[in-house]
């Protein structure tokens, strides 16, 4: 990043830790809003300038045009003098590596003006080392910047390192509402962008309605997306969204373009410039912080009525723990842990009261798991951590080569856990011996092995599955997808299970697989029932159960002979993406999805028993302690337990 664009960021404001469906949002009534919005600000002095907005740029060190097309973009701004300085609004790396990263970085610190970036859904999704290469190359994940009386905002939108619908983080509500409650409301008030990858429709966004309703009392102009690779005027619960076009090359071209907004006391213009050729007009707004008020034009908000059908289902109790988790909870005895984003694993009681938290250096992606009485986590600050899981002191850690992500398997007192570094480890959790390393691993492990028949079975993000041996660490198998081979497909986010000699998952493939758990044949693979990434084994080892794409969750026998279905039951739950495995308690199955709701059903029969929403966005795969107590997290840091009556 150039000097002068970093020093423009305000220390006090930088974050210091911190491909979803592409959906068309609702068409923004222009001609209605620029009537609505007929008042503009005060015409006290402003003095007009233009900034230009680079997005979806989709960086590949292994594809030439993306590079190219950035290259000439920035080029051609640098030989445009009227720029004052580039916003650059997400997806850098089209596969969220550090190598793209680094290139992008390289190309965009040739541009001899300030410019500020974010990170898109490919950036955070797809990414080796939980975002800390973003952090660590560009400095920053998050920005704010005043320029000629004019205060810009920049977060992150997800989804984290999973498909989910995009989530903006608590701490990054609180980061924007601190700085506008300082900006202040009154005609002194700077007017404000704020500065998103996704746009932050209903569509796009599970919360956005949280980020409407928080900014709405300040003086906020606009929000500025990417994403939708085209460009588009919409709003958002009455505030105006600029969606920009892509810097890829449109067919047919050997450039790419970019687009340039002027703003005036009373207006606000909007250009697309094709590189090496034209600049075309497609937008004029108003430049005024006035907003469309009137309730009736806004997004719906999500209805909780389903709560009411299932009374008998109640929340025990829930704390907000103020950053975002990614993870499953974990139990032991009478406590329950949460890693989170900032880094922290948070210790509970079974009613709710802290006990204790332990700070690690940066975010916790991969679910921890505790046995005798050590909670063994990864992190992205490249240790692995031993926590001593009474009083949240630390024990002992490992040093990686790179971030991880990884959850984490114990058996036999024995932890193992996949990480960025292309290495997977058996790390005794009594004292943090390395028993085994295996080195080779192609891609980065995100998943929680499978250990079992003294094997370890997982999948990594480079269209790998292994099969290493459980006391040496020596690979006996891999396996890849017959089809689509590259890393969006490969079967690294579900957790593997197994049974009757055969190990099971469910890939982006929207595919089931069987293999032969001694030699990696394929036994049979189904694309029958559109299942994606999830995956649940009955505590008897015969059904298989998953979640289909559109509203049903589904059971197969578990023998490996045949793809053969046992049952299926029409949830309601509509278009569903999230990662997130189902478990089985007591005979009764437990699955969760994008839009904050918990379905439970008889496992043998598919019968539905009850359902419940928590908020709007992903529950992580739950921890019943028994069919009538399960625990829970979720994206907006939400650490509770539900509970079912009789």
């Amino acid at each position: 990043m150039s000097l002068l664009a970093f020093n423009m960021i305000s220390p006090r404001f930088v974050r210091r830790s911190s491909r979803p469906q592409r959906c068309v949002p609702r068409l923004f009534k222009a001609w209605f809003l620029v009537l609505f919005l007929a008042l503009s600000l005060s015409s006290q002095a402003f003095e007009p300038f233009r900034f230009a907005v680079v997005t979806d740029v989709h960086i590949n060190v292994k594809a030439e045009n993306p590079t190219e097309d950035l290259r000439q973009t920035v080029a051609a701004i640098n030989g445009n003098d009227s720029i004052d300085f580039v916003l650059v609004t997400g997806d850098i790396a089209d596969a969220g590596d550090g190598a793209s990263l680094r290139l992008a970085h390289q190309l965009l610190s040739a541009l001899h003006k300030p410019w500020y970036i974010i990170e898109g859904n490919h950036d955070q999704n797809w990414s080796e080392s939980g975002c800390m290469d973003f952090l660590k190359i560009f400095g920053y994940e998050r920005f704010t910047f005043e320029h000629k009386g004019v205060r810009f905002i920049g977060v992150p939108t997800g989804p984290m390192m999973r498909m989910a619908m995009g989530h903006v983080a608590p701490e990054d509500i609180e980061y924007i509402t601190d700085i506008l409650r300082r900006n202040g409301k009154g005609s002194s008030a700077d007017p404000v962008f704020l500065v998103t990858h996704m746009p932050i429709q209903p569509d796009d966004v599970d919360n956005w309605y949280e980020l409407t309703d928080a900014v709405r009392p300040y003086p906020i102009v606009a929000f500025i997306n990417g994403h939708y690779h085209r460009n588009l005027l919409f709003h958002c619960d009455g505030i105006p969204a600029i969606a920009n076009i892509t810097n890829l090359r449109q067919k047919g071209r050997t450039a790419g373009q970019f687009n340039l907004i002027d703003l005036a006391a009373d207006s606000i213009r909007v250009y697309t410039q094709s590189v090496g050729g034209a600049r075309t007009h497609w937008l004029s707004l108003p430049f005024t912080t006035r907003h469309d008020d009137d309730t009736t034009h806004w997004a719906p908000r999500p209805s909780y009525a389903v709560n009411s059908q299932y009374a008998n289902v109640t929340e025990r109790w829930t704390r907000r723990q103020g950053a975002a988790i990614f993870s499953s909870p974990v139990v032991w005895g009478n406590r329950v842990y949460a890693a989170d984003n900032a880094g922290r694993v948070v210790c509970y009681d079974r009613k709710g009261n802290e006990l204790w938290r332990h700070q690690t250096g940066a975010r916790i992606i991969g679910t921890p798991a505790i046995a005798k009485g050590i909670l063994v986590a990864a992190s992205a600050d490249s240790f692995i951590y031993g926590i001593d899981a009474k009083n949240g002191r630390q024990r002992w850690r490992v040093k990686t080569a790179a971030p991880d992500v990884s959850a984490v398997t114990i058996d036999g007192g024995i932890a193992y856990v996949g990480s960025g570094d292309h290495r997977f480890r058996a790390i005794r959790v009594s004292d943090g011996t390395i028993i085994w390393q295996t080195d080779g691993i192609k891609g980065y492990v995100e998943t929680r092995a499978l250990v079992t028949d003294g094997k370890v079975l997982f999948g990594d993000w480079a269209d790998t599955f292994y099969c290493l041996d459980q006391r040496s660490g020596k690979l006996l198998w891999t396996w890849q997808p017959p089809k689509k081979n590259n890393m969006h497909y490969s079967p690294a986010g579900c957790w593997p299970v197994a049974s009757n000699g055969c190990v099971f998952f469910c890939d982006p493939e929207r595919a089931m697989t069987a293999l032969d758990l001694n030699t990696g044949r394929q036994l049979w693979r189904t694309y029958q029932s559109k299942v994606r990434e999830s995956i649940g084994l009955s505590k008897d080892g015969q059904r298989l159960y998953a979640k289909t794409m559109q509203d049903s969750i589904v059971c197969y026998a578990a023998d490996g002979k045949a793809p053969h279905e046992l049952w299926a039951t029409d949830c309601g739950f509509g278009y569903e993406h999230a990662r997130v495995m189902l478990v089985e308690k007591d005979g009764v199955v437990f699955a969760t999805n994008k839009d904050g709701l918990i379905i439970a059903l008889d496992g043998k029969t598919g019968r539905l028993l009850w359902k419940h929403k928590v908020g709007n966005t992903m529950i992580n795969t739950v921890v019943p302690i028994d069919s009538r107590h399960i625990v829970i997290t979720n994206e907006a840091g939400i650490v509770g337990e539900l509970e079912v009556r009789n």
